[in-house]
């Protein structure tokens, strides 16, 4: 690689990065690397992947326009951040389409090569934006990167087309040498990856090295930077996807519990990865089924908790609008199952790779009869883990369907996780009825959770019936009876609500009582406590409950809200969460605030709302 030369470092707080080309140019695996890089080096950081809606959209158009974001620091790091410090666009479009993300005075990486007549008309350019105006106030670093990626592998006796294949790691070079990283482990995930094919492993080498080596020549990019460590605990941590999260969550839980894991699914962007992550894990006991469709996923994952497993179903949201009456199935017949609810922009097919929290009334009210389940919802792509694990065990301890939401922003993007041992997690048990147990009783429940015990078939001693049809208290025999109907109907309701008893009070960051109260839940997070740590530093009376506890509602909820002024809901949907908060606590007055547009909120823009309604 040879000597780097002597450039002034200038040392920074937290930075963000936006790769964005073409959807062949591999951004997201660019930006992955990145992220990679980025937790050895022992920053925090958060990602957000960008996808292109369109499937197989014209090359080199605005709507075929991949990107992802990287965000991170030696603080803690709670969102991938509002506009990007610097810009790496592999051609017109991805310029034409992130120039309003960046920041006055951002570095930009262009590669000239692709900036050629066609590919301004294709992006909507009268002329060459590299040499008008519109960079103006940008630092902006001219690469050839088409042509000397072509060089870097010349001998290696590749077609032209797949040697600019690489061009997307000349790149990541380039961003490497300017946050002063190391190119061995890229190395590294390079030999990984690309294994079976030794070629592809020295063509991505060379590529890389020669993006590196051309920005150390480039006047233009002094100073490079630094990002110091960040305070992190002790631990073994990796990079981790929320979906990929969610996955270890419940086999954690499997392992916890002492029940084997079984997943009934069928794919559907953007849960997919959940399915593929645990067909890798079968050492482990889980049992990963991909049926023909979403029906049959949740009916194979109700049957396989009738016969003792730990089951799970992942969807998104068109999805869970088919697996409807299962769910009322698994309601009616009191077994436990996770159903993973992966949001997406809606209705119909709406927006596959763009998030919402759209779904969210559908989770709570869409099934027939009276049908509650229990709703729960992450809230960062490491809390997915969590999530995931805490749905398993209030799912199985107390005999009953949970809906857990994640959303697409959660579920592609990725932090760095401190991995847990599965010993210190909380203890899950399962109420298993033991064999020949004279006291059983298919709908006897347990006088705290009104929960039935779990018989598992082929155990002796237990044979009882369980199905779809209404069920006598108790005995659970087919019963037609009204009054036993009311009922029946009455303990499942309050059987969901006294899951309020075993979970966490609502807690509240801030103080307890003040002017503004901003009420967020899901995945929204990491911006909402961003924006409200930053007024606190402002000498700002604001305070933050998120919740991901949404059915039941923490039982301090009511007690929180009535200590403040004003409060503002904030979600990425046109106001649903505070349509049921309205129905359950009328008495409050709330504002909303509401953004639908397949993007997550932006810390300068809740900001702006907050200071807007202290002010009236």
């Amino acid at each position: 690689m040879g000597t780097k030369r002597n450039k002034p470092v200038q040392e920074k707080d937290d930075v963000v990065i936006r790769f964005a080309g073409d959807s062949g140019d591999g951004m997201q695996l660019t930006g992955s690397l990145f992220s990679d890089s980025t937790a050895f080096a022992g920053n925090d950081f958060a990602t957000f992947p960008d996808y292109p809606a369109e499937i197989r959209a014209p090359q080199g158009t605005i709507a075929g326009v991949s990107g992802f974001q990287v965000h991170f620091g030696h603080t803690n790091i709670h969102t991938s951040g509002d506009l990007a410090d610097v810009l790496v666009a592999m051609n017109p479009a991805s310029l034409k389409a992130n120039l309003k993300w960046l920041k006055d005075n951002a570095t930009v990486i262009v590669d000239t090569d692709a900036f050629v007549e066609k590919a301004f008309d294709k992006a909507g350019y009268d002329g060459n934006p590299l040499e008008d105006e519109t960079l103006e106030g940008y630092r902006v670093i001219h690469a050839p990167i088409s042509e000397m990626t072509r060089d870097a592998v010349h001998d290696l006796g590749l077609e032209n087309k797949v040697a600019l294949k690489s061009k997307n790691m000349f790149a990541l070079g380039i961003v490497l040498y300017l946050f002063n990283r190391k190119l061995d482990k890229i190395y590294k995930a390079f030999e990984e990856k690309f294994k079976s094919n030794p070629l592809v492993v020295e063509a991505n080498k060379r590529v890389l090295r020669s993006g590196y080596n051309f920005a150390d020549t480039v006047e233009a990019i002094s100073p490079t930077f630094n990002v110091e460590p960040a305070e992190l605990k002790k631990g073994l941590y990796r990079n981790i996807t929320g979906n990929t999260a969610t996955a270890w969550g419940f086999i954690a839980a499997s392992e916890r519990s002492g029940r084997e894991l079984f997943l009934g699914s069928y794919p559907i962007t953007p849960a997919s990865e959940i399915l593929q992550e645990l067909t890798k894990h079968k050492e482990l006991t889980v049992k990963a089924f991909q049926a023909e469709d979403e029906i049959a996923g949740i009916c194979s994952a109700i049957g396989a908790s009738y016969t003792g497993s730990l089951a799970i179903t992942t969807t998104s949201g068109p999805g869970l609008s088919l697996k409807s009456e299962a769910i009322g199935l698994a309601v009616m017949t009191e077994l436990p199952i996770v159903i993973v609810d992966v949001q997406r922009g809606g209705p119909s097919t709406g927006l596959p790779t763009k998030s919402e929290q759209s779904d969210l009334m559908q989770a709570l009210f869409g099934r027939n009869g009276e049908c509650p389940t229990i709703v729960m919802a992450a809230s960062s792509p490491t809390d997915c883990f969590y999530s995931a694990y805490h749905a398993a065990k209030i799912s199985m301890e107390h005999m009953t369907p949970v809906i857990l939401l994640t959303d697409g922003s959660l579920a592609n993007g990725s932090e760095i996780f401190r991995i847990p041992r599965v010993a210190d997690l909380m203890e899950i048990n399962p109420p298993l009825v033991p064999p020949n147990d004279e006291d059983y009783k298919p709908y006897k429940r347990d006088e705290k959770k009104l929960n039935r015990r779990w018989a598992v078939p082929g155990t002796e001693g237990l044979r009882h019936r369980i199905g779809g049809l209404e069920k006598e208290n108790i005995e659970g025999n087919v019963s037609h009876d009204p009054e036993n109907h009311q009922l029946m109907t009455q303990l499942r309701e309050e059987k969901v609500n006294r899951v309020a008893d075993f979970i966490p009070e609502q807690e509240l960051i801030g103080d307890s009582k003040g002017d503004l109260l901003i009420v967020s839940w899901g995945g929204t997070k990491g911006v909402m406590l961003t924006a409200v740590e930053e007024m606190h530093k402002e000498n700002q009376n604001v305070s933050l409950a998120h919740f991901n506890h949404i059915n039941p509602l923490p039982k301090n909820t009511e007690e929180i809200f009535s200590k403040f002024k004003k409060i503002v809901v904030c979600e990425l949907n046109n106001g649903q969460f505070v349509n049921y908060l309205k129905m359950k606590f009328p008495e409050f007055t709330y504002q909303q605030y509401n953004k639908i547009q397949g993007l997550p909120f932006m810390v300068s823009e809740l900001k702006r709302e907050f200071y807007a309604l202290l002010s009236k």
